[in-house]
């Protein structure tokens, strides 16, 4: 049987990545790697932000709700002591049909009742002013929120890229990557920066 050869295959693969480095392989290698590293920093940031302001807005959106059903009670509250202030009303007027004098609490009955809807309607009111406000706050959170995901989605296209770069170590890939998280920084800086 005859002998095998040998080869030294450190000493090979050190030649190897020898002949990388004065090529600039290994140069782009470590600037693809560190450039990916730093747009996976910046999505788990968008996500997490992303996270944080679709959770706000179902907050917001949840107390609209709430708020909404609170002013619909003191409509449907109003419509009830309107509905007593027009049958006192109607009595009053019975009474002064037939000729007979209206009772002195009628008036005062009716008077009260008309006093209460104005009261309930100014609460009413004010509930839906404040719905209305939790309801624009929500969608402009789900504006930024839209903003982040969209900045997530690039950033991980982009983190894609840079690994396809990485192994093939083909600089115009590397490049795309760049450009992909460069738009996916800028997503997320909008609405950080105050922007919808």
């Amino acid at each position: 049987m005859p002998e095998e050869i040998e080869i030294d295959t450190d000493k090979l693969r050190e030649t190897i990545d020898e002949e990388v480095e004065r090529a600039g392989g290994g140069r782009i290698l470590r600037w693809i790697s560190l450039t990916t590293g730093i747009l996976a920093a910046l999505a788990a940031i968008a996500s997490l932000r992303a996270g944080a302001t679709v959770n706000e807005a179902l907050v917001l959106k949840t107390e609209a709700t709430r708020l909404q059903a609170e002013a619909s009670d003191q409509w449907a509250y109003y419509q009830a002591k309107g509905i007593k202030s027009a049958i006192a009303q109607s009595a009053m007027n019975s009474w002064q049909a037939s000729g007979k004098p209206v009772p002195p609490a009628l008036p005062a009955e009716a008077a009260r009742y008309s006093a209460q809807q104005d009261t309930i309607r100014k609460a009413a009111s004010r509930f839906e002013q404040e719905r209305d406000r939790r309801s624009a706050e929500a969608d402009i959170l789900l504006e930024q929120h839209h903003s982040f995901a969209a900045s997530v989605a690039l950033l991980q296209i982009a983190i894609a890229l840079g690994a396809i770069a990485a192994l093939t170590r083909v600089s115009l890939v590397w490049i795309g990557s760049l450009v992909a998280g460069a738009i996916g920084v800028i997503l997320m800086a909008i609405p950080i920066l105050g922007g919808k």
